[in-house]
């Protein structure tokens, strides 16, 4: 199956997250109780929820997304080459032009998401960081309702 997929359909993609606040004196009261509450069970009795904190950046809602890379084949004649960008600074900004990315060159049925553990990672905090910043999820970040062989993504930890 995987030999039959067309490299100029695939867009490669990694993100990388931090915890949405530098320390957890900087959250309000209210966001200190959801993430005692949210780590608990993870946290047990070995860390208090402010040793823990370090680790807020894999919770799409205590994190945030500081860069999305994104690399993809483009073929000029006989000629293929790998083109890769990265969109930093705001996040806000990041998945707005994230976005318009996948809306207008990668929309397609025949386009394929591809990272490591994007399935699990990647996709859906890119898409909850999208609905707490109010941007609408494209079509090929919209999971809901589907079931595993409707997902056009290729997931290299499953390869």
């Amino acid at each position: 199956m995987i030999e039959k997929i067309n490299l100029n359909h695939i867009l490669f993609l990694d993100i990388e997250t931090v915890p949405e606040e530098a320390h957890f004196h900087s959250l309000d009261d209210e966001m200190k109780t959801l993430w005692e509450q949210k780590t608990q069970y993870q946290r047990k009795d070995d860390f208090s929820p402010e040793e823990f904190y370090d680790r807020a950046g894999i919770w799409a809602e205590f994190g945030k997304i500081v860069c999305v890379s994104v690399g993809y084949f483009v073929v000029k004649g006989d000629i293929r080459n790998f083109r890769v960008t990265s969109f930093f600074g705001d996040e806000k900004k990041i998945l707005r032009d994230f976005n318009n990315l996948l809306n207008n060159h990668f929309n397609q049925a025949q386009h394929i998401l591809c990272g490591h553990n994007a399935k699990e990672f990647d996709i859906p905090f890119l898409a909850r960081r999208m609905i707490i910043n109010q941007i609408p999820i494209p079509n090929k970040l919209n999971l809901f309702g589907k079931k595993p062989w409707e997902i056009p993504h290729l997931d290299t930890l499953e390869l």
